[in-house]
C-alpha cells in the first residue's frame, strides 16, 4: 500500500507533462547555401483536446506571434506562404501523429533565422510553441583551429560539412596538404539530436617555415554543381629561429656606427642590444638598431642582440673595434740612483692597433723595439755616462706619442786632467777640475803656508764655477811667480769632495808654451830689429856725407864714440813689459772664466784671444848698449838723464 502512495507523485508528473503543451526540435541545425534541410520536430498538446476537423500546423520565420505577422513558411490548411519560401517547404512529418517535421530546399543566407511551430487543433485549441530551431545557412563549410598552433607539436585541424538533407550526402577534401610533412587524414560522421555533421581531420607536425602557409578545405555534393571552399592562413608559433647582425667591423675613435639586428619568430620578439650586462635599447619588432656616436675606445667589445618572444630566446653576438692612436706612455717618474746600480725603467701604453714601444736616450736608440703595450728597459752597471733623458716612443698607425723621464746617476767626484798650475804673467795659476754628482766641492790646499783656500779665502783670488755636473775652481799664487821662474816646485793641492767620496791631488806646475815662444820670438825680433837700426843708421849718414859734405856727422859720433847708448822709449814711461798670453789652459770654456776674472787694470792677468791679436797689440822696444867704444874727437860726453836718448820704434 505505502509503496502505491511513493508512485502517485511520479504518475501525476507523467500524466502532467502530457497533458501540456510542448514540443521537441533542434536548437541549432545547418546546411549549405543552395543545399537542403530537414528540421526534426515533435509536438504535444494536451491529452484532454479532441482535434475539431484534424490536426493542423504552422511553421513561422523570426518570431512565433501572429498578431506581429512573422512570415509564414509552411501552413497546412493552405499554400498560402511567404514569397521567399514558396516551392520549398514541405512537411515530411504526420500531423496526425504529432510530427512537425520540416523540409526546405534550395536555401539561401536570407533563410538563416529562428523557425517556430504553431499547432491548430480547430476551434480554441491553437497553441504557439516558445521553442525554436535555429537555422544557420553556410556558404563555406567550418574549420576548427587550434586557438595556438605551435612549431613541432602535433596539430589537428578538422573540417565540418552539415549532412542534414537525405537528398545529397557531402564529400570533405583538403587542398594544399600535400606541401605538409607527412600529413594524416580521418573521417567521422556524427549525429546528434537528429541532426548530422561529416567531418574530416587532418593531423600533422607545423614546421616554422610552415608560418603564413595556406589550406583549405573543401566540400563537394556528389551528382551536383555544388561545392564549398574554406582557406586559412596557418599562424605557427615559434621561438626565434634565427638572429642576424652586422658582421665584426673596425671603426675610428670619433666616429659614428650602427649596429642592425634582425629576428625570425614568431610572434614578434622583444629585442635587446646589450653591451656587456648594460641593456642599450629595446623593442618589439623584427629587427632593431642600435647607433652609436663619438665612439671612445671604452665602447670596444661585443654587442649582443637577444630575440625573446616568450616561446624561447636566441642572440647573436659582433666585435666592435675601435682603432684609436696610441695614448701618452705611462713611464716611471724621473728617477736618482747611485753609479755601478742598476734600475728598470717600465712604459705602458694603449693603442689600437697595439703599438710598438721604442727607447730612446738623448735621441738615441737604446734597447729593442717591442710590439706590446708593456716595454721594460733594463740598466745595470750604471755610469755617469748612463744619466740623461730616457723617452718612450708608441707608435702605430694611426699615430704615436711620448713621455719621457730622467735619470740621475749620482757618483763619487774624479779630478780631470786638465787640473794644473801655469805661470801668468801675475805669478802662478792653480786650476782644479773636477766632474761628480752631486756637484763637488773644491778646496786648494797650501802646505808650505799650511792654509786651506775656499770661497771664504779671499786673499788667492779663489774663483769657482759649475756647469752641469762639473766644478771648476781657481786661484792666483802672485809670490811664487819668481820661484816657479827659477825653476823651483810650486806645492799646491786641490781636495774635490762629495757626499759619495774625496780625492786630494798636487798639481803639477806646467810652463805655458805660447809664454815660451812669446820670449822666444821676442829675443829674435830685438835681435833682428837691433840689426835693422844700425843699418839704417849707416846707410842715412852715407846718403848725408854724399850730398852734404858731411852731413849726419854729430849722429854717427853718437853711435861710434860714447861709452854707453841705449835708447828705450815708452810715453807712458811704464816699464818694458811683453805680455804672456793663454789661449788654451782649459779650452775656450776655461778662456771665459778667465774673462770674467780680469778686470783689466795693471798687473791683472788680461787674456788674449788669439795670435793675431797677440801680433796687433804687441809692440817691441829695442834698447841698444855700446860698450868699450872710444869716443873720437871732439865729441863730448852725454849726460846720463836720458835726455839725447834716441827712440826707435818698430812697427
Amino acid at each position: 500500500m505505502w509503496g502505491i502512495e511513493l508512485l502517485l507523485p511520479f504518475l501525476m508528473v507523467i500524466k502532467d507533462v502530457s497533458s501540456q503543451w510542448n514540443v521537441w526540435m533542434p536548437r541549432d541545425i545547418s546546411a549549405m547555401t543552395n543545399s537542403c534541410v530537414v528540421i526534426p520536430c515533435t509536438f504535444m498538446y494536451p491529452s484532454g483536446i479532441r482535434p475539431y476537423r484534424g490536426v493542423h500546423g504552422i511553421w513561422y520565420f523570426g518570431q512565433p506571434y501572429p498578431q506581429f505577422f512573422p512570415p509564414v513558411v509552411y501552413k497546412s490548411r493552405t499554400d498560402i506562404v511567404h514569397e521567399s519560401y514558396k516551392g520549398r517547404t514541405k512537411l515530411l512529418g504526420d500531423l496526425s501523429q504529432r510530427n512537425c517535421t520540416l523540409r526546405i530546399g534550395n536555401i539561401g543566407t536570407e533563410h538563416s533565422g529562428r523557425y517556430y511551430f504553431r499547432a491548430d487543433l480547430g476551434g480554441a485549441n491553437i497553441f504557439t510553441y516558445p521553442d525554436f530551431t535555429e537555422l544557420k545557412v553556410l556558404d563555406q563549410p567550418n574549420i576548427d583551429v587550434p586557438e595556438e598552433i605551435v612549431s613541432n607539436e602535433n596539430l589537428d585541424l578538422t573540417c565540418y560539412a552539415p549532412d542534414n538533407c537525405p537528398d545529397m550526402s557531402p564529400e570533405i577534401t583538403w587542398m594544399y596538404a600535400e606541401y605538409l610533412p607527412d600529413p594524416q587524414f580521418s573521417s567521422e560522421y556524427v549525429e546528434e539530436s537528429n541532426t548530422a555533421v561529416m567531418s574530416s581531420t587532418l593531423s600533422f607536425t607545423p614546421r616554422p617555415l610552415d608560418n603564413g602557409m595556406l589550406l583549405g578545405c573543401r566540400v563537394h555534393y556528389p551528382n551536383t554543381s555544388f561545392a564549398y571552399e574554406r582557406m586559412i592562413t596557418l599562424d605557427v608559433k615559434y621561438p626565434p629561429r634565427s638572429v642576424w647582425v652586422n658582421v665584426s667591423q673596425e671603426v675610428m675613435e670619433g666616429s659614428s656606427v650602427t649596429l642592425f639586428c634582425e629576428v625570425d619568430s614568431n610572434p614578434l620578439p622583444r629585442i635587446s642590444w646589450l653591451f656587456g650586462d648594460e641593456e642599450l635599447v629595446s623593442d618589439t619588432s623584427s629587427n632593431a638598431s642600435l647607433i652609436l656616436e663619438g665612439l671612445v675606445a671604452q665602447q670596444e667589445g661585443v654587442y649582443t642582440c637577444v630575440g625573446d618572444n616568450g616561446y624561447g630566446v636566441m642572440n647573436s653576438s659582433m666585435y666592435l673595434a675601435v682603432k684609436y692612436p696610441p695614448r701618452d706612455p705611462w713611464v716611471n717618474g724621473s728617477l736618482t740612483v747611485l753609479e755601478g746600480s742598476s734600475v728598470s725603467l717600465h712604459c705602458s701604453t694603449q693603442g689600437n692597433p697595439p703599438p710598438t714601444l721604442t727607447w730612446l736616450k738623448d735621441g738615441v736608440l737604446v734597447g729593442t723595439i717591442t710590439a706590446e703595450e708593456v716595454s721594460v728597459l733594463e740598466l745595470e752597471d750604471l755610469t755617469p755616462q748612463s744619466d740623461g733623458l730616457y723617452r718612450c716612443l708608441a707608435e702605430n698607425e694611426h699615430g704615436r706619442a711620448s713621455s719621457s723621464l730622467n735619470l740621475t746617476v749620482e757618483f763619487a767626484p774624479v779630478l780631470l786632467e786638465e787640473s794644473k798650475c801655469t805661470v801668468v804673467r801675475e805669478g802662478v795659476q792653480c786650476v782644479c777640475v773636477a766632474s761628480g754628482n752631486p756637484e763637488p766641492t773644491i778646496e786648494f790646499h797650501l802646505p808650505d803656508l799650511n792654509i786651506t783656500v775656499n770661497d771664504t779665502e779671499s786673499r788667492f783670488n779663489y774663483y769657482t764655477h759649475t756647469d752641469g755636473y762639473t766644478a771648476t775652481g781657481m786661484i792666483k799664487l802672485r809670490d811664487k811667480a819668481e820661484a816657479a821662474a827659477n825653476g823651483a816646485a810650486v806645492n799646491v793641492h786641490c781636495s774635490i769632495s762629495n757626499v759619495y767620496g774625496s780625492e786630494t791631488v798636487r798639481l803639477e806646475l806646467q810652463q805655458e808654451k805660447k809664454y815660451m815662444m812669446a820670449v822666444i820670438v821676442g829675443t829674435i825680433g830685438g835681435v833682428a830689429v837691433i840689426a835693422f837700426i844700425i843699418a839704417a843708421v849707416r846707410y842715412v849718414g852715407r846718403s848725408n856725407k854724399k850730398e852734404n859734405g858731411n852731413p849726419g856727422q854729430d849722429l854717427v859720433s853718437k853711435l861710434e864714440n860714447p861709452s854707453l847708448f841705449y835708447s828705450a822709449v815708452k810715453k807712458d814711461k811704464q816699464n818694458l813689459r811683453k805680455k804672456v798670453l793663454k789661449t788654451e789652459l782649459l779650452g775656450s770654456k776655461f778662456n771665459s772664466i778667465l774673462e770674467e776674472t780680469s778686470t783689466g787694470e795693471d798687473g791683472e792677468y788680461q787674456p788674449v784671444s788669439s795670435m793675431a791679436e797677440l801680433e796687433r797689440q804687441e809692440l817691441n822696444y829695442a834698447a841698444l848698449e855700446f860698450m868699450g867704444v872710444r869716443a873720437r874727437d871732439g865729441a863730448g860726453a852725454q849726460g846720463d838723464d836720458g835726455s839725447d836718448y834716441t827712440e826707435i820704434k818698430a812697427k
